[in-house]
């Protein structure tokens, strides 16, 4: 099975957004919302987005008739996509820390190398070498 996956952020796929207005104004809302959250409280970024896309002819007729709903679930969204960056990054670190310490660990077994050369090749402290060790 294949799938082709399309970026339709703002500014990409220029084709695919003149072809289909929807999707043009919904990305122009959701990068609206990027902004906003950047200066406020998501919350208030959110409302904030929707009533900016109201007075811009942006989606207009949906967001009138959903406002609440629209509001409510680009929080759930942004809050969930934030919280997979978090991970994402958590998940990194953790298999970043357990390679350090499968390296330290086999340098060391190898009896080539003292933690303190250890720590100077892999510019550790002697401290971190010590506790990986």
């Amino acid at each position: 099975m294949k799938v082709l996956t399309l970026n339709i952020n703002e500014g990409h796929n220029g084709e695919l957004m003149e072809q289909c207005q929807i999707l043009r104004e919904y990305a122009q809302y959701v990068a609206k919302v990027r902004e906003y959250a950047r200066e406020t409280e998501l919350d208030v970024a959110v409302e904030q987005a929707v009533n900016d896309c109201i007075q811009n002819n942006i989606l207009t007729e949906f967001l009138r008739k959903n406002k609440s709903e629209v509001i409510a679930m680009s929080i759930f969204e942004y809050d969930k996509e934030e919280e997979e960056k978090k991970l994402r990054k958590a998940e990194f670190e953790a298999g970043r820390e357990a390679g350090k310490k499968e390296i330290i660990q086999y340098m060391y077994s190898t009896g080539k190398y003292t933690l303190d050369e250890i720590a100077e090749i892999l510019g550790l402290s002697i401290g971190e070498v010590r506790r990986n060790h």
